[in-house]
Formats: structure tokens, C-alpha cells, sequence
């Protein structure tokens, strides 16, 4: 089913109201969170906590850079900018890859640290166990939410955010087994230290998932074989002989799409009719699929 303009307009409108909502949450849950576990990390004396709490706050930080993205993202095409503002998405993705990937520094080099120091927190404290199991129930649930809206609008901003909010939850998950296995097992002080590693490994595999899915998109990419296939058949609908689809590019400007492909013709045919199978293509990837397609002819 065809989209209309207007329909079209309306999406990105919501998926820009998306975005802003899903920030707006995030700060606010995860500052509620920080100052809760830097409570109890200050009571505790524990790094894993406190590293946690960082971690937590850092979430807030990192959704504070979803609002102004998705109002620059949202921009419409001008002159300087012919296919529009919505690689600021993937801007604001990078910068959380980058605060993600300093603050696991800053946890990382504590914590061992404090191994070498042969210092420890109050890791199985009652306070410490029932903090954890509450951030870990609420993390999740907002990760999960934000998973939705990420998936619903395509949108990367809100998928790495809670990847973001995903990482926080699975680090005190690791913290809550350390407070559990150090609570029957007297005696471990090194335990407050490897939990601030685990955790500082955790964010950095998290920075690295969102750069890596960032720079595929600001590279291009290689269209999945799902669509191909899916356009392969639409293609015939068009022109009912193999033309040989091949050479397949998209360029993704997040809030508009680029496809450039090859098609192979009867070499028989004349420029004007090449012409018009083309433009049919493209005309049917523009409604179908909401890109903007450049098509290569070649003689077969």
C-alpha cells in the first residue's frame, strides 16, 4: 500500500516526538536511579555501586542528547543539506558511543586500582542487594521500552539509548550475583573490584555495538537480501524478463533513503524505452519502499 506525502510527514513527525519522549523518560528515571545508587554506594563504600550509579547517570546524559538531535534530525532539506538533517541521529549515537566508552575507562582503571590496593566496599549489604535487584527490574523495563519505539520508528537514537539502559541493567545484574556468591562465601574483598571490571567491560562492548552500527550506516550499505528479493519481484511485475539486478548501494541519510542499482536490458531496445522501464522502476521504489533510486542501465 502506498504512502501518501502527507502520511509520510506525519511519521517522521512522530518518530521525531518518539525520540523526544523516550529522552524525557530516560533522564528523568535514570536520575532518580543515580542518586539512589550513589546513596548507596557512598553508605557502602562500594566501587561496583558507585560505578553503577555513574553508568546510570550517564544514561541521563546521553538521553539529554536525544532531544536536540531529534529536533535537528527532523529538519527539513535545504540548500547546503539536499538530503536532510537526519544524520544528526546518528551524530547524537556517536557522542553516547564516546561517553560510554569514558566512563568504562574511568570504572575500569578504578577497579583495579583498588584490586592492587587490596581495597573493598560493603558489597553484601542488605542495602546494596535490594538497590540492585530494584535498578535491575526498572532498567529493564525502560529498555524494553525504548527497544519499542526504536523498532516502531527505525530510529538508531532510541535503539542505542537502550542499548544504553540494557548495559546498566546487565551490569547489576553481575553486581547482584557478586553481592549473593560474596554472601555465603566469606572472605572475597576482591569481589567489589572485579564487579567494577565486569561492569566497565559491559559498557565498553555497549559504545562499541552503537559505533559499529553508526559507521555501517555513515559508510553504506550493502541492501539485505530480503529487500532484494522483495524488490526483484516487484521489478518483475514491471518487466517480466530477467534484467539482472545487481550492483546495489543504499545510502542512508536516516530520514531519507538513497538506492542506486544496475539493471541489464535487451540491447535491442532504444534509449527511450530503457528510459521509461527505468523511470517506472524508480518511480515504484520511491512509492514502495520510500527511496529515491538511481538506476545504470546496461545492455544485456
Amino acid at each position: 500500500m502506498r504512502a501518501s506525502a502527507a502520511e509520510r510527514n506525519d511519521y517522521y513527525m512522530s518518530r521525531e516526538k518518539a525520540q523526544i519522549l523516550a529522552g524525557v523518560v530516560s533522564v528523568v528515571v535514570n536520575i532518580v536511579l543515580f542518586a539512589i545508587k550513589f546513596w548507596a554506594g557512598l553508605v557502602t563504600g562500594s566501587i561496583a555501586l558507585m560505578a553503577d550509579a555513574w553508568h546510570t547517570l550517564s544514561d541521563s546524559i546521553t538521553s539529554v542528547f536525544m532531544i536536540p538531535a531529534a529536533k535537528l534530525a527532523a529538519r527539513k532539506p535545504d540548500k547546503e543539506h539536499p538530503f536532510g538533517h537526519g544524520r544528526w541521529e546518528l551524530i547524537a549515537s556517536i557522542l553516547m558511543a564516546f561517553v560510554l566508552a569514558g566512563i568504562a575507562l574511568e570504572f575500569f582503571t578504578s577497579s583495579i586500582e583498588r584490586f592492587q590496593n587490596r581495597e573493598s566496599g560493603a558489597i553484601t549489604s542488605t542495602i546494596a542487594l535490594v538497590i540492585t535487584i530494584v535498578s535491575i527490574v526498572i532498567k529493564e523495563a525502560l529498555a524494553q521500552y525504548e527497544f519499542y519505539l526504536g523498532r516502531k520508528y527505525k530510529n538508531p537514537v532510541i535503539t542505542a539509548d537502550a542499548w544504553h539502559s540494557r548495559t546498566d541493567s546487565i551490569g547489576s545484574v553481575a553486581i547482584l550475583i557478586g553481592i549473593i556468591v560474596a554472601r555465603f562465601i566469606p572472605g572475597l574483598w576482591w569481589m567489589d573490584s572485579v564487579l567494577g571490571v565486569i561492569c566497565a567491560l559491559i559498557i565498553f562492548y555497549a559504545a562499541f555495538e552503537i559505533m559499529k552500527e553508526v559507521v555501517t550506516k555513515i559508510l553504506g550499505e550493502e541492501p539485505k537480501q530480503e529487500f532484494i528479493d522483495e524488490l526483484t519481484i516487484e521489478v518483475k511485475n514491471i518487466y517480466k524478463k530477467d534484467m539482472k539486478i545487481h550492483h546495489l548501494h543504499l545510502h542512508n541519510y536516516i530520514s531519507h533513503k538513497e538506492l542506486t542499482l544496475h539493471i541489464r536490458l535487451d540491447k535491442n531496445m532504444t534509449v527511450e524505452q530503457g528510459h521509461k522501464i527505468a523511470s517506472k522502476i524508480e518511480e515504484m521504489i520511491k512509492d514502495k519502499f520510500e527511496m529515491d533510486a538511481t538506476i545504470h542501465i546496461e545492455p544485456l
